[in-house]
C-alpha cells in the first residue's frame, strides 16, 4: 500500500501561481461548449453556497465559480473546511440539466470519474474512487466532492463542488488521513491544464449523459464509475444515521448510483449518498 508518511512538500508560498482567468475562459468557454462563463475569486467562504444564491437568483447553467482561498468550504454533513490559499483547486459548477430530477445523484460521481481521468493524464498518479464522493491515493484522500441540489422558482438546478489538495504540505492538510498531490511526488502540480482537464472531462461525460436522458447505463457513465471505483468488492462498515451498522460486502454501484452491500446474513441493500454518514473499508 502506497505510504506518504515521509514525504515532505518542496512547495513554498512564493511557488503558488495564481490561476490564470483569461487563459481558463479561452480554453473552456466557446459557442455551443457546456461552459459558459468561468470566474476566479481572491477568496470565498464557500464556491457551492456562493453558486447556490446565485442559481436561486436565476443564473443560467454552465457557470464556473473558482476561488484561489475558501475560507468555509462545506463537506458532507456540513463539515467544514479550508485550504491555504492557492494551494488546492476549490471550485464549482452550476448545471439546469433536463432530466428527472432523480438522477442528480449522478452528479457527484460523474465529476468523480472526471477527476480521475484527469488526475491519471496530467498528474500521471494512480487515482481511485471511493463511494460517495473522494478521490483517493492509495488510502488518503486527495480530493473530496459535494453536489447539491436546487430547487427555486427560476428553475431547478445543481451545484456540483471539488476541493482537489495540490501543494499543501503535511501541515497544512485537514486531517492525517489525507494527501496532496506534491507530498505524493506527483509529476504535475500545475492546477490550470488539471482544472482544465477535469472541466472538459466533465463536459464530455454530460453532455453524453444528458444526451441519453440521463440515463447513467446507456451513456456508460455508469460503467466507467465502477472501473474506478475501488470500493466495489470490499468488506465495508457503513455508519447509517442513528448510530446504526452495517456490515458487509460492496457488490456493486446500481443503476441509480447508489452502493449495493450484501450483509453477513446475506440481505442486499442499495444505499444513496444521502442515507449514509461514512463508509469505511475493513480488513
Amino acid at each position: 500500500m502506497t505510504s506518504f508518511d515521509d514525504f515532505s512538500s518542496p512547495y513554498s508560498d512564493l511557488d503558488r501561481p495564481p490561476l490564470n482567468e483569461r487563459g481558463l475562459v479561452r480554453a473552456l468557454v466557446r459557442p455551443g461548449a457546456l461552459w459558459t462563463g468561468v470566474e476566479v475569486t481572491p477568496a470565498t467562504a464557500s464556491t457551492n453556497t456562493e453558486l447556490a444564491a446565485r442559481a436561486r437568483d436565476g443564473l443560467a447553467g454552465g457557470s464556473v465559480l473558482v476561488t484561489e482561498h475558501q475560507t468555509a468550504g462545506r463537506g458532507r454533513l456540513d463539515r467544514a473546511f479550508h485550504t491555504p490559499a492557492r494551494a488546492a483547486l476549490t471550485f464549482s459548477v452550476l448545471l439546469r440539466p433536463d432530466v428527472v430530477t432523480n438522477g442528480y445523484g449522478w452528479m457527484s460521481l460523474l465529476m468523480g470519474v472526471a477527476a480521475v481521468g484527469a488526475l491519471r493524464r496530467i498528474a500521471e498518479v494512480d487515482a481511485v474512487l471511493k463511494w460517495p464522493n473522494d478521490v483517493l491515493l492509495g488510502d488518503r484522500k486527495l480530493a473530496g466532492i459535494l453536489a447539491e441540489a436546487v430547487f427555486a422558482p427560476q428553475g431547478n438546478a445543481i451545484v456540483v463542488g471539488m476541493g482537489l489538495n495540490v501543494s499543501q504540505r503535511a501541515e497544512e492538510l485537514p486531517v492525517d488521513t489525507a494527501v496532496s498531490l506534491a507530498l505524493a511526488q506527483a509529476p504535475c502540480t500545475d492546477r490550470d491544464p488539471l482544472l482544465r482537464a477535469v472541466l472538459r472531462g466533465f463536459a464530455d461525460r454530460y453532455t453524453a449523459w444528458v444526451g441519453h436522458g440521463g440515463d447513467a447505463e446507456v451513456s456508460g457513465l455508469a460503467a466507467e464509475y465502477r472501473a474506478c471505483c475501488d470500493t466495489v468488492g470490499r468488506q465495508v462498515r457503513v455508519h447509517l444515521p442513528g448510530d446504526v451498522l452495517l456490515h458487509g460486502t460492496a457488490t456493486g454501484i446500481d443503476a441509480e448510483g447508489r452502493l449495493t452491500v450484501r450483509a453477513d446474513d446475506g440481505v442486499e441493500t442499495a444505499l444513496s449518498a444521502g442515507d449514509v454518514v461514512h463508509v469505511r473499508g475493513e480488513g
